[in-house]
């Protein structure tokens, strides 16, 4: 932890309740997400392509792989500690030209979590830029309070709602990552993405780590996506791991280990 938390980091993620780490993913795994994508957008032609959410993850094997990997977990515990479960993990993939925005928002105001200690991983999938709709940040807005949130329906948006305060978009700070790239950030800052107008699409999968002395407080038990990664597996009830069928599943590299 001491070698990815660094001090500089640290004090960043203090002050503007974000960082980036490089680099996080190789490219044959990304290259594996990229498809699993694609099968998980076959597979339900009927859901949007920004909305894979974690309804879809508890029988998923390679997706509960995924978030289980080593070097996303050393960074969840970094920030969340050693003892590490699985919130909820969202794929959000803007098509070109139609993918759909995320209006200003804090992700506290919306989870069934007591108390809000949780840290979100967003891994790009693909070059996330401005132009095809990349994650934006108020820096330092994690210090502020949880707001409001109220219905907007002139947009067609992901969350069909918003924050219910102004937000000085002029101090917004574009989240530019390459495949592969982790930005973390605090579950009480403002942030939102713009429609993806461009040729390119924009996939990234959102990974909401807990530890797990933070209880899941929704009445569904256990939560469709609480999984128990690592250490103790304190308050909560979990998933059981999903095990690997051939020609039902998505086959990734060592699917064997999880037969």
């Amino acid at each position: 932890m001491t070698t990815v938390l660094t001090d500089d980091r640290l004090q960043a993620y203090q002050r503007d309740g974000y960082v980036i780490f490089r680099d996080v993913i190789d490219a044959d795994l990304i290259n594996e997400v990229n498809d699993h994508v694609g099968w998980l957008q076959a597979r339900h032609p009927d859901v949007r392509p920004e909305e894979l959410g974690h309804a879809f993850l508890r029988d998923d094997p390679f997706w509960v792989r995924l978030v289980s990997d080593p070097r996303l977990l050393e960074i969840a515990a970094a920030f969340v500690g050693p003892d590490v479960a699985l919130f909820a993990s969202h794929y959000i993939s803007k098509p070109p030209y139609s993918g759909r925005p995320v209006l200003w928002h804090q992700d506290a105001a919306f989870w069934p979590l007591d108390p809000m200690s949780v840290v979100t991983l967003w891994l790009a999938v693909d070059h996330s830029t401005p132009a095809n709709g990349c994650v934006r940040v108020i820096p330092g807005s994690h210090r502020g309070t949880i707001a409001e949130m109220r219905a907007n329906t002139t947009v067609d948006s992901v969350l069909g709602q918003e924050i219910a305060v102004e937000v000085d978009e002029s101090s917004a700070v574009d989240i530019v990552l390459a495949p592969g790239d982790v930005e973390v950030h605090h579950p009480n800052i403002v942030h939102g993405s713009t429609a993806n107008t461009s040729p390119d699409r924009r996939c990234g999968l959102t990974i909401r780590y807990i530890p797990t002395s933070t209880r899941i407080t929704d009445p569904e038990v256990p939560y469709p996506s609480a999984f128990h990664l690592q250490g103790s597996p304190g308050l909560n009830s979990y998933q059981p791991r999903p095990r690997y069928v051939e020609g039902r599943d998505y086959p990734f590299a060592g699917r064997s280990e999880w037969i």
